[in-house]
């Protein structure tokens, strides 16, 4: 692990808007909050207020339950370690169209900056290709993410990428809210044709 990170989570974020298609993407904490700010698309999820470790499992919901859609779930460093055991799982069941983003800042953004168990020694990419993960890679600079990010799309999954990036500067963690929660679910299902009721 390098010393000190230094891609930028909104630049790795823009590469991957560039690619994403018509992906479901899911996304957790400080990338929900980057990601709102340059994507409003029907199928774009905004799991907040979310449960700390909870994301890579709706994902893998999705994924197995639409089949023939990409399921992409943004998820952070903080909250991959609250369910490491989704690993393992999402690597069982197998989605080929399923792919999991850790944004690696070391710390938990969100509460503070404090520093996440392990911050600087935890390989995430080793601990998904472990697990059973088709792929498994891990980016600290963003140029090979770019040179990547539409491989990853498409390749057989289940895929797992990990950027390394610095935490976002406190005076840009204003808070941005991306409506009700029963709206975000409507619109995901209607883009997904998923009958329901509210």
């Amino acid at each position: 692990m390098t010393a000190a990170a230094t891609a930028d989570l909104k630049e790795m974020l823009a590469a991957l808007r560039e690619v994403r298609g018509d992906a479901v993407v899911v996304t957790t904490m400080a990338a929900e909050r980057e990601w709102l700010k340059m994507s409003r698309h029907a199928r774009d999820f905004f799991y907040m207020p979310s449960s700390m470790g909870q994301a890579p499992a709706l994902g893998l919901g999705l994924a197995l339950a639409r089949p023939e859609v990409n399921v992409v779930v943004i998820n952070g460093d903080g909250c991959m370690l609250m369910n490491l055991g989704s690993l393992v799982t999402i690597a069982d069941a197998g989605p080929r169209n399923y792919r999991l983003i850790v944004v690696n800042n070391g710390v938990y953004e969100v509460t503070g900056k404090q520093p996440t168990a392990g911050a600087g020694r935890v390989d995430y990419a080793a601990l998904a290709r472990a697990a059973g993960f088709a792929v498994a890679r891990r980016y600290e600079d963003v140029t090979d993410w770019r040179n990547d990010a539409r491989w990853f799309m498409e390749c057989p999954g289940p895929a797992f990428a990990e950027w390394v990036v610095r935490p976002t500067p406190s005076g840009s963690l204003h808070v941005i809210h991306p409506g009700p929660m029963h709206e975000q679910i409507r619109r995901l299902r209607e883009s997904l044709g998923i009958a329901g009721t509210d």
